[in-house]
């Protein structure tokens, strides 16, 4: 038996609609999606949020003295330990770019602004399910699908 459910796809379509689903879950809050597909964005989004809560705090604030116009400006800045630096690499590998476009539809492209979701996750999601030792993500059963006969679910962040 496989160890994963193939979803009727080739394995790059298979990993690209993961990708796009586990992102849109993480980014939304909530997705309407098919059981199986539920399924397995559960078990991926989990994983991502367990590494995430693991590397939340690690790292150290570090002063940073730049010149700029003949002034001196000083920043504190994050900066990674390795560890972390490791982890916010292979949850970039699962994550797309998320774009933001303004809502008043003027100027679209001017506006945007890219939204770093392996931040969001380190400073949003993971403070909040840290006390949590899993199930991260509920399903909640909609009813079947009029064109196919599918079985569809709501999945959400807990």
């Amino acid at each position: 038996m496989a160890e994963y459910r193939k979803l009727g796809r080739t394995s790059s379509q298979r990993k690209a609609l993961l990708r796009n689903q586990v992102t849109n879950l993480l980014y939304h809050g909530k997705i309407k999606t098919t059981e199986a597909k539920a399924k397995e964005i559960r078990s991926i989004a989990e994983k991502l949020i367990t590494t995430a809560i693991k590397e939340k705090d690690n790292f150290e604030e570090v002063k940073v003295t730049s010149k700029k116009g003949g002034e001196t400006i000083e920043k504190t800045i994050k900066k990674d330990s390795p560890s972390r630096l490791n982890a916010r690499r292979k949850i970039l590998s699962v994550l797309y770019p998320v774009v933001e476009v303004p809502a008043d539809g003027k100027k679209k492209r001017a506006n945007t602004t890219v939204v770093n979701m392996a931040n969001k996750l380190f400073e949003e999601i993971a403070p909040k399910y840290a006390d949590r030792n899993g199930g991260y993500t509920r399903m909640i059963k909609v009813g079947t699908r009029r064109g196919d006969g599918a079985m569809e679910v709501i999945i959400e962040l807990v």
